[in-house]
């Protein structure tokens, strides 16, 4: 394969793969088109593949006929086709694509392949895990409780406002804001039916800080700047804002040096301890008593106006240049596995 200097000779066949078999398959082919159309032509030959709400998958971007009838008929099929490309760009955000299911396939299949492996995929979709490990690391992250359907009737919060989320869900998709017992009931009913296992978090005031580590195909490490999320009426930054237009982005977010400093290496860390690879997002609350962990996004939203390309594009890497970076970084990073 090639190294961070010579790319292989002619152009680069690149996988490009969007949808899911999820609540996010709306939004991952979003990102799968923009990731497409950035792809320079001149250095990138691109693949679509695209898998169905049903999971089966389909060659271009879904609208066709499905590869087979059947989801593993359908698969076997793309992994033939998979099979004749360099490297592969999953942009499968949620359950079952930025879980580690489809770095596991490419893994089995030998294929190098963009974002986080396995562990790292797997770790951070999990926000209990993600907890874990943060609170490992020394970092600070909201009080909670994990729940089933089992043991979900039997929670009695000492206090409101309590935030109720899937554990493995992604674009804030059955995150709730609870301000009184009788939203309770509703919201973990919602939640459980994205994931059995939910997260009951306490409140957390503070800013809402993002930040980007992006694994340059050196293997050096770029933070991209902060960026603060100023969200509208409601106080939460739930589907309706991130995608209604309701919350505002500010970046860079204007941070003192030290709260800068303990935000970059709070991700930094988390990056390594996770396992992630190529690029991954982190989001945090900066509260009086510093940051505190919300989450970790191994695949985060990948168009032209998601934060991760607005972030880098602030500094200096446009977003075409971003998805090189990212390609590159894969096919260095295979020969080093």
């Amino acid at each position: 394969m090639a190294d961070a200097s010579t790319p292989p000779a002619g152009r680069i066949r690149v996988a490009v793969i969007g949808g899911g078999r999820n609540c996010e398959h709306a939004v991952s082919l979003a990102s799968a088109a923009s990731v497409r159309a950035a792809l320079d032509p001149a250095a990138y030959d691109v693949l679509a593949l695209t898998i169905g709400p049903d999971g089966r998958w389909h060659r271009g971007d879904g609208s066709g006929r499905p590869l087979g009838v059947t989801p593993v008929a359908s698969l076997a099929a793309a992994v033939a086709l998979l099979g004749d490309c360099d490297v592969v760009f999953p942009v499968v955000h949620g359950p079952h694509g930025e879980d580690g299911s489809l770095a596991a396939l490419l893994d089995l299949a030998g294929l190098p392949y963009v974002g986080a492996g396995v562990r790292g995929g797997a770790l951070a979709m999990d926000k209990w895990a993600t907890k874990l490990v943060a609170a490992d690391l020394g970092l600070a992250v909201a009080p909670g409780r994990l729940l089933t359907a089992a043991s979900a009737p039997g929670l009695r919060p000492e206090q409101f406002p309590v935030v109720v989320k899937p554990v493995a869900a992604g674009s804030s998709h059955g995150v709730g804001l609870v301000r009184a017992a009788e939203e309770l009931g509703p919201a973990l009913a919602e939640a459980l039916a994205l994931d059995s296992r939910v997260l009951v978090e306490d409140f957390v005031t503070g800013r809402e800080i993002d930040l980007a580590v992006l694994e340059r195909p050196d293997g050096s490490l770029l933070v991209g700047p902060p960026l603060e999320i100023a969200v509208g009426e409601g106080g939460l930054f739930d589907t309706e804002q991130k995608y209604g237009g309701g919350a505002r982005f500010l970046l860079p977010a204007a941070l003192a040096e030290q709260e800068r400093k303990e935000l970059e290496e709070a991700a930094l860390a988390l990056f390594t301890a996770l396992g992630c690879r190529g690029v991954a997002r982190f989001d945090f609350f900066l509260t009086a008593g510093g940051p505190v962990l919300n989450e970790v996004n191994t695949m985060p939203g990948m168009t032209s106006e998601s934060q991760v390309p607005k972030m880098f594009a602030s500094v200096g890497l446009p977003y075409p240049a971003l998805l090189d970076q990212l390609v590159r970084g894969a096919l260095v990073g295979s020969d080093q596995r």
